[in-house]
């Protein structure tokens, strides 16, 4: 099995914690150059001071912060002025706040719209080329188990992770002639800061601690545990390897089985 990863870059967007952090470690462990992207110059630093580098790999950072309509494409193609290559392209955006749908303002939609869409699709034009002239591309974005199955209390998230599903299929019909596969991991309950963020939410819309919450989510798991976020991980740098060639607008969860569908 091809897993190896050696020559390759990959830019990993949110990468200084949870998920993103985890999954920019491993595709280093396979043996990729590592961009990473993320607003906190400092959390970068220290991330990538912790990429492997025994392949000779080489690692670097960009400054950007998703809430800012253009932050990130004008930061990436500064950086592609100088490194032009990316073969993987690891979308991952934090959620919105929760709370009642019917409480929702207009342009809360409207932002979550522009941080996970509309920045997804100006990232993937912006790498799309060297992809192209490559013959190799994998493009994964991280969204939530919200595409199968909406979670009570996260309104805003469940309606626009919808709508970068649909995108995410559509662009994965056309770029596969390329070389480039398009897939989705729909990560379930994961340690991370968004899953403390949503037991504190809800302990609060319920009365109980958040220990108790976190003990009833739990249960909720078909494996009794949240899942880790290196777990998530793993599943991701396998659908960017050779090995997964095939493997093409898919929805995979990485819930521990929670998804209550097929």
């Amino acid at each position: 099995m091809n897993l190896t990863l050696t020559g390759k870059t990959a830019l990993v967007c949110g990468s200084t914690q949870g998920i993103g952090r985890a999954t920019a470690i491993e595709l280093a462990l396979l043996g990729a150059n590592i961009v990473l992207m993320a607003r906190n110059e400092q959390t970068l630093k220290t991330t990538l001071a912790n990429l492997d580098t025994t392949k000779g790999q080489k690692h670097y950072y960009i400054v950007a912060d998703f809430s800012q309509p253009s932050a990130a494409p004008t930061s990436l193609a500064q950086h592609l002025a100088l490194f032009p290559d990316v073969h993987i392209l690891i979308n991952n955006t934090g959620g919105p706040a929760g709370g009642p749908l019917i409480n929702a303002k207009p342009e809360e939609f409207v932002q979550t719209f522009h941080n996970h869409l509309l920045t997804n699709q100006a990232l993937v034009q912006a790498v799309f080329p060297a992809m192209k002239k490559a013959g190799f591309g994998r493009i994964v974005n991280i969204i939530s188990t919200s595409v199968k199955q909406p979670i009570v209390g996260l309104g805003i998230s469940n309606t626009i992770r919808g709508a970068v599903a649909q995108w995410a299929k559509t662009l994965s019909l056309e770029i596969a002639s390329f070389g480039i596969t398009v897939n989705n991991v729909l990560p379930g309950y994961t340690e991370t800061a968004r899953l403390a963020a949503v037991l504190t939410m809800r302990a609060k819309a319920s009365g109980k601690t958040e220990e108790e919450v976190a003990k009833q989510m739990e249960s909720e798991m078909p494996t009794g545990r949240f899942v880790r976020a290196e777990e998530v991980a793993a599943a991701i740098a396998f659908l960017c390897t050779p090995a997964a060639a095939s493997i093409n607008g898919i929805n995979l969860p990485v819930d521990g089985g929670r998804t209550g569908s097929l």
